[in-house]
């Protein structure tokens, strides 16, 4: 199991698994004894550690992320960004769309195998959970980032699904704040959130927390660890450039300040 905040498990670690829905509470046990060592709690995982490396190859492949530790990208929050990441382009390659979809529904079968209704987070989520909805015969909504101003000013549009076993689909994972606004205004329409499946998450601890504090289950397609491995592998950077990428991750508000 590959856990997207990094951390380094030695063998006697166990993991209890509770409800979906729910954070995991990991814990070391010596000898069998049942006298806890450390607790972890474990919001995010990625889903399959091979499928994850091919998820990260597509990616770079496309371009839909691009990697520029020496000229930094400038996010709208004010960081500077050694990576952009444009899940949106996916649908514009059959065949890579075709396997990010296969590998949603195998994600949610594996973790929310109970799920009634796709909900797609506005605006990356909306076609790929659409996609996903249609191969899994489900019925399908997306929830906006607000709600309209004008109408019937609706936040979720759709038929909304009230104590259905939802599942919600993003493309990107940063800090975690947009895609939980969408599972608030869910479970405020009385939707039985299970959890969230994404392409692709940064791993920043501050998405870690958030996730953690909403108790939601989130699983990821692939990762910023996975990524670097691979793009580093694959001749997209520089073995110098891994230390500069490492150094972001831990601190993106001050990095190149």
């Amino acid at each position: 199991m590959i856990f997207s905040n990094g951390s380094d498990f030695s063998n006697e670690t166990t993991l209890t698994f509770l409800k979906p829905g729910t954070c995991f509470t990991g814990f070391s046990a010596i000898n069998n004894t049942l006298p806890f060592i450390k607790t972890l709690y474990i919001c995010s995982m990625i889903f399959n550690n091979e499928s994850a490396k091919k998820v990260a190859q597509s990616l770079l492949q496309i371009k839909a992320i691009k990697l520029q530790p020496n000229q930094p990208f400038s996010w709208a929050s004010g960081w500077n960004s050694p990576i952009y990441c444009d899940n949106r382009k996916i649908l514009s390659y059959p065949k890579i769309r075709t396997f990010i979809r296969h590998q949603f529904v195998l994600a949610i079968e594996e973790f929310f195998p109970k799920a009634e209704v796709i909900a797609g987070v506005a605006t990356g989520g909306i076609a790929i959970g659409a996609l996903v909805a249609e191969e899994m015969g489900l019925p399908f909504i997306y929830v906006r980032a607000s709600a309209k101003g004008h109408g019937l000013q609706n936040m979720i549009e759709g038929e909304i699904p009230t104590d259905k076993n939802v599942v919600i689909i993003e493309d990107l994972i940063s800090t975690g704040g947009s895609s939980l606004t969408a599972l608030t205004a869910l479970r405020d329409a009385k939707c039985n959130v299970l959890g969230m499946v994404a392409i692709f998450t940064y791993g920043f601890e501050t998405a870690e927390q958030n996730f953690k504090e909403n108790n939601c289950k989130l699983i990821t397609l692939s990762d910023y660890d996975t990524l670097i491995t691979t793009a580093e592998a694959d001749n997209y950077i520089a073995e110098s450039d891994i230390k500069s990428l490492a150094e972001w991750r831990k601190n993106p508000s001050e990095w190149k300040k």
